[in-house]
């Protein structure tokens, strides 16, 4: 019998002093916890199974409550989500639930949160995000980005942006998302990382590439490296990911 492994890590960093990601996986969410200890779940390949991360838009209110509503709401439809469309709906009822959230409380105006992950599903992932939160696909061939940055290019010099061009919830008035997915086959040879910006933007990705293929076969210990690298990065934000891998 084939079945996934997710196996989650998130940690404030080294400059934050609140952790505002949360993390999906099936019905079980991390929301502002922290761990230096990787978690791996077992879940059998069949039925729908969503696995995501989501990053509180940080500098303003309410970011931790944002990505919370998203991935809480993500958890409850997950089993559901065996289409693009039905991905999409959610994704667009995670946006309204953030702003509806935001309206009930001044404190929490202009909260938000980027959202990035894939379903699981028999044969095939759907993969999804809006914002900068990030999908990766780890091949024989090298790492492959699978989502589609809401951000501008970076400035001459620079290799990263901490600007997005689309989010759920974030701003004083409803916004609609335009979410993107991407369908793809699901392969036993790859493994797929959801992530937030605090590990892609200190790390960069030739250096995911190497510790992930040096601990090809041990995949609590690479998110684990994966985690340290960010941390000897400096880690300048909240750290979250999930590795997720297919076997039978």
């Amino acid at each position: 019998m084939r079945y996934v492994t997710v196996t989650a890590l998130s940690h404030t960093g080294l400059v934050r002093d609140h952790n505002e990601d949360s993390l999906v996986a099936g019905p079980w969410t991390l929301c502002g916890t922290v761990t230096e200890n990787p978690q791996t779940l077992v879940f059998p390949l069949g039925h729908p199974l969503v696995v995501a991360v989501a990053d509180g838009i940080g500098g303003q209110p309410g970011g931790e409550v944002a990505s919370e509503l998203t991935v809480r709401q993500l958890a409850t439809v997950g089993a559901a989500l065996d289409s693009e469309e039905a991905l999409r709906d959610a994704l667009n009822v995670c946006n309204h639930a953030v702003y509806a959230a935001a309206g009930r409380d001044p404190a929490l105006a202009t909260m938000g949160t980027t959202v990035a992950g894939v379903v699981v599903l028999p044969d095939s992932l759907l993969v999804f995000n809006v914002g900068d939160s990030k999908v990766l696909a780890a091949t024989p061939d090298g790492l492959r980005q699978l989502s589609t940055d809401d951000s501008p290019p970076p400035s001459p010099g620079r290799r990263t942006t901490s600007l997005i061009t689309q989010s759920l919830g974030g701003g004083l008035r409803f916004t609609p998302v335009v979410p993107h997915l991407a369908v793809t086959p699901l392969s036993l040879s790859d493994r797929y990382l959801a992530c937030t910006d605090g590990l892609t933007d200190p790390v960069p990705e030739d250096a995911l590439d190497a510790l992930l293929r040096t601990h090809g076969n041990d995949n609590g210990k690479a998110a684990f490296e994966l985690w340290k690298a960010a941390i000897e990065a400096g880690g300048p934000d909240n750290i979250t990911l999930a590795l997720i891998a297919v076997g039978e």
